[in-house]
């Protein structure tokens, strides 16, 4: 039952966005015959990788957080969380391919900073600022009052940094949440809540995820101010379309991507080992168990990133020279609404979070209702984006009160939604948005001759930003719902207690008059 529903949800996800660009190809935007062919093979490797990728985070990378988040939470020692939050963050940020392809997209256009110093100092700012989350927890401080400080630290920093970087450091934020860090951080959380307890630990099991974002843009903001302004290299895209050989292309990819995978892998694999060794003690069924479905992780998502990189990202570049020479360029704004609305139900890790949130929140906050909140955002974002890359403004026009809105909103909302919301922008800025809607955004930008470094760049931080509000949104609706409710059931009882009185009276003035 478990295998079929996952089936179902996966072809679901997929197809919406597989039909658009059919579409697209079929009408205003064909594209040549072996891009349009590695889509399809990049599609068929997704569906099955997804597959793969639910069914075995479920008994493998989840349990794993839950039993370390757990364990580490009863040394009842701050030094110890600090240490072990810094080492997975950091360990886990240098692996997650996101943030290899980020490091290699920024290498391509920029001689001033090099991939490996871009990926350490985003590893770096992780690293820390999941230690500080954990802190957070422990300490019992408020999520909103940390998101507040946080982001008004970086709009100082921002100020004296070039602004050439701001664009790079809001999309480092987005990047370092992906596939990896978004199942292993949420359940590492949920489990030091569930053993430190409280009547706030439902609320502070979220929030990891959107201070995990935090650390990397301040740390590519002060990387900036250290290095100056950056040297701006020529295009970047150079697709061989005529020498490309589609099976040659798939299987340059895969064994990269499962490189990439099996290095992301290996550090939570060690560090279970160890927990394993020292305190978990687990039964040899139990290992076993988790043993097998970590092989299936790690097959589900080499074969989804290969089918993203090999097929998605192409075309999606392909797909973002020929819109971007439209006629009628403003027509690409409604086509960015739809595909960043489909896009976002191919995030496998959206599915994750919204798994969790149900069962979090005891049912009360519907899965299917927080994908189509995170689905709207995303639509927006992407639209909002491609505008910017048109007319070519300052990403401070949508950051500065993009943010403002979010911040203003927590004080309204119920603290649970203000970290789904916050942990929401991270996960729906994962590998469909860093290797499908960033190079659409990427040839676009080359189609209208625009700035790849201020005006492409900037679309994943976009896609982050949005659901902070749209998830706070729908969290200000249910409070206000919850409220009519409550003042209904006070009516209700306070009817009844008037009525009892009323008949008390009756019951007096009967027993009067009998006398």
């Amino acid at each position: 039952m478990k295998i079929k529903n996952t089936i179902n949800e996966v072809l679901y996800s997929v197809l919406p966005i597989t039909i658009i660009v059919t579409i697209l190809h079929l009408t205003i935007t064909p594209l040549p015959a072996n891009i349009m062919m590695s889509f399809v093979v990049g599609v068929i490797f997704l569906i099955i990788g997804e597959i793969l990728f639910l069914l075995g985070s479920d008994a493998s990378i989840l349990l794993m957080g839950e039993l370390i988040g757990s364990n580490i939470a009863r040394f009842k020692k701050t030094y110890i969380m600090i240490l072990f939050g810094f080492l997975f963050g950091f360990m886990a940020t240098v692996a997650e391919p996101d943030v290899q392809v980020l490091g290699s997209q920024v290498s391509n256009i920029n001689s001033t900073i090099g991939r490996t110093l871009l990926v350490m100092m985003v590893s770096f700012g992780v690293g820390i600022f999941v230690a500080m989350a954990l802190i957070r927890i422990l300490k019992n401080i408020p999520l909103r009052r940390v998101l507040f400080f946080s982001y008004t630290l970086i709009l100082i920093i921002a100020i004296f940094a070039p602004s050439e970087y701001l664009s790079v450091a809001f999309d480092s934020g987005g990047v370092t949440t992906g596939p990896i860090t978004v199942p292993f951080i949420l359940a590492f959380g949920i489990g030091v809540c569930a053993v430190r307890g409280g009547k706030n630990s439902q609320d502070d099991s979220f929030g990891l995820i959107a201070m995990a974002s935090i650390g990397p843009i301040i740390a590519v903001l002060i990387l900036g101010m250290v290095f100056g302004k950056p040297s701006v290299t020529g295009n970047v895209l150079d697709i061989q379309v005529e020498e490309m050989n589609v099976l040659q292309n798939f299987g340059t990819v895969l064994p990269h991507v499962a490189l990439n995978v099996l290095v992301a892998l290996s550090p939570i694999a060690i560090i279970f080992i160890l927990f394993q060794i020292f305190l978990l003690k687990l039964s040899k069924i139990g290992m076993i168990k988790m043993c097998v479905g970590l092989l299936i992780t790690f097959l589900g998502l080499t074969l989804f990133l290969t089918g993203v990189e090999g097929g998605f990202s192409m075309a999606g570049s392909y797909l973002g020279i020929l819109l971007g020479a439209l006629p009628s360029i403003w027509l690409l704004i409604p086509i960015g609404f739809v595909l960043g609305f489909f896009v976002v139900y191919s995030e496998p890790a959206v599915r994750v979070l919204n798994e969790q949130v149900e069962e979090v929140t005891a049912g009360y906050i519907k899965k299917q209702t927080m994908l189509y909140s995170l689905a709207i955002g995303v639509a927006i974002s992407v639209s909002l984006s491609i505008i910017r890359v048109i007319v070519g403004f300052p990403i401070w026009y949508y950051i500065l009160p993009g943010y403002c809105i979010a911040l203003i909103l927590t004080k309204y909302v119920p603290p649970i939604f203000t970290g789904i919301a916050f942990d929401s922008g991270g996960v729906a800025s994962g590998p469909m948005a860093a290797t499908f809607i960033m190079p659409l955004l990427i040839g676009i930008c080359q189609s209208v001759d625009g700035n790849f470094f201020q005006d492409a760049f900037g679309v994943v931080s976009m896609v982050a930003m949005t659901p902070l509000i749209s998830i706070q949104v729908l969290g200000l609706i249910y409070k206000m719902k919850q409220n009519e409710f409550d003042k209904k059931t006070r009516e209700v009882t306070m009817d009844e207690i008037e009525a009892s009185l009323d008949i008390e009276e009756l019951m007096e003035d009967g027993g009067q008059n009998e006398e």
